[in-house]
């Protein structure tokens, strides 16, 4: 894996020290020599190949935003890994068709590639279909054991050294193994996570989940290893070695939902790393009515009370710095206690900044006062979409039903607001092919359902710790 400095980033040498300073968002890291004579080899847009032992760092550098990685060396089809494609079903012969279609047709060498079918007790023409793709068909071992009972099943058959998991409602682009492949050059690279799109747009709930899906994870790669974060990969477009996945035991075979959630955390505690990559395209037939909708997200929803269980160290994090905390809730109170709240949240935000300035100006680093004003506004506003998508998230049912026992508008404002700030800012970053007031609507019911879905399955596992959330005044900087 090679990598090279992100854009916004510029390596500065000051008598204070060398640093890494990212304008957007802004911050400075402090580096060593050793440190800044490897950055060093990136200026310029140069492109950084570390060795072996210059790897660890790299990815740490990469995974605060400061490099970027760039993908690996296409290997000669020789040196390529065998791959064993490992798909469960259960009564979608049509889709099933369509999937094995889509993986006849990948660029990828056929002669290394196995094509596993795991039947969960189909009553349809799926087995069939299998067959006459040339796939290997294997049964689940009973009918609607679930999906990662039937991986499991289906690994355990797999000769190849990576093994590929996609779902039989999905379509693979033509250079989906090709382009996940190489960042197994890493050698710590335990799993891959690849993007996944919406296959429809015909009814709203497609044009959501075009954007909104929680199985596609953006635009921008993101990667775990050690750490008590909650980051995982989604099994439907997911690569693991095959040695790391029977290590870790595979996945619960008795979990419906949050299964890949629980092996990729397993992953990264064992030591691996995984992760993200906004490439090799996978389409999902997502579910198109509001009601199987809200009812798959409700089943989202419970998987975190058992997730809870399985993993107690890990928690939701948000980042709270204590001066901004306190601006906001002076902002907050303006409306009750007056418009006079607004000058010393004001006054507050201002000598903030200027002891930012003053942190910059003491390590000589080019950061002037509107630059750093302008850095802890962008901090607020962050802080005030996390806060109100937190409460979307988890207590938007609860805000609803006390907002309609108390009396008065003003039981509405914290609800409403919330839900307006969350959905705007997602509506304007993901410029979904929806109207806001649509796309607000089915937002709505989807933290609803989800949130619901929270409480059920922690009530029904008697742990509540899912509702915890860990609070940090600042993101961890050092490498």
């Amino acid at each position: 894996m090679n990598y090279r400095l992100a854009r916004n980033v510029e390596l500065v040498e000051r008598t204070g020290g060398i640093f890494l300073l990212s304008k957007v968002p802004l911050c400075a890291l402090r580096l060593n020599r050793s440190l800044a004579d490897l950055v060093g080899r990136g200026a310029g847009g140069a492109i950084i190949e570390p060795s072996g032992s210059e790897v660890r760092v790299m990815e740490q550098l990469a995974s605060k935003g400061f490099a970027e990685r760039l993908p690996g060396k296409q290997q000669p089809p020789a040196a390529l890994p065998d791959i064993s494609i490992v798909i469960p079903v259960k009564d979608r012969a049509d889709e099933l068709k369509r999937c094995l279609a889509s993986i006849a047709g990948l660029s990828y060498p056929q002669e290394k590639l196995q094509v596993i079918v795991v039947d969960d007790g189909s009553s349809d023409d799926s087995a069939q279909v299998a067959r006459q793709f040339g796939a290997l068909l294997v049964t689940s071992g009973g009918t609607g054991r679930g999906p990662a009972a039937a991986r499991n099943v289906g690994a355990a058959r797999a000769g190849g050294e990576i093994l590929a998991f996609i779902d039989s409602d999905c379509s693979a682009s033509k250079e989906w193994l090709n382009e996940l492949i190489p960042a197994f050059n890493n050698p710590a690279m335990a799993a891959i996570g690849g993007q996944v799109d919406g296959m429809c747009s015909a009814s709203i709930v497609d044009r959501y989940e075009s954007v909104m899906s929680s199985l596609s994870l953006g635009a921008h790669e993101r990667v775990g290893s050690s750490g008590s974060d909650t980051f995982y990969l989604p099994s439907c477009n997911l690569l693991v070695r095959r040695s790391a996945f029977r290590s870790a035991g595979g996945f619960k075979d008795g979990m419906h939902v949050g299964e890949d959630v629980d092996l990729t955390w397993r992953l990264r505690d064992m030591g691996w790393t995984i992760s993200y990559l906004p490439a090799g395209n996978v389409l999902h037939e997502h579910r198109s009515t509001i009601r199987s909708f809200m009812s798959r997200r409700f089943d989202y929803g419970t998987s975190e009370g058992m997730l809870q269980v399985l993993h107690p160290a890990r928690r939701k994090q948000m980042v709270i710095p204590p001066v901004l905390a306190i601006v906001l809730l002076l902002c907050l109170a303006a409306p009750f206690g007056g418009p006079w709240l607004l000058l010393p949240a004001f006054v507050l935000l201002m000598v903030d900044a200027l002891a930012g300035r003053l942190r910059f100006f003491r390590r000589q680093l080019p950061i002037g006062l509107l630059s750093v004003l302008g850095g802890r506004l962008r901090a607020l506003g962050s802080l005030i979409y996390y806060v109100s998508y937190h409460l979307v998230r988890y207590y938007a049912l609860p805000l609803i039903l006390i907002a309609l026992l108390v009396p008065g508008l003003w039981s509405w404002a914290l609800p409403v607001a919330a839900l307006l700030c969350a959905a705007g800012v997602d509506h304007a970053v993901r410029k979904p092919p929806l109207s806001f007031f649509r796309f607000c609507g089915i937002y709505l019911l989807e933290h609803i359902s989800y949130g619901a879905g929270v409480f059920w399955g922690c009530l029904r596992r008697r742990c509540f710790s899912s509702y915890r959330v860990v609070l940090l005044r600042q993101m961890e900087q050092s490498v």
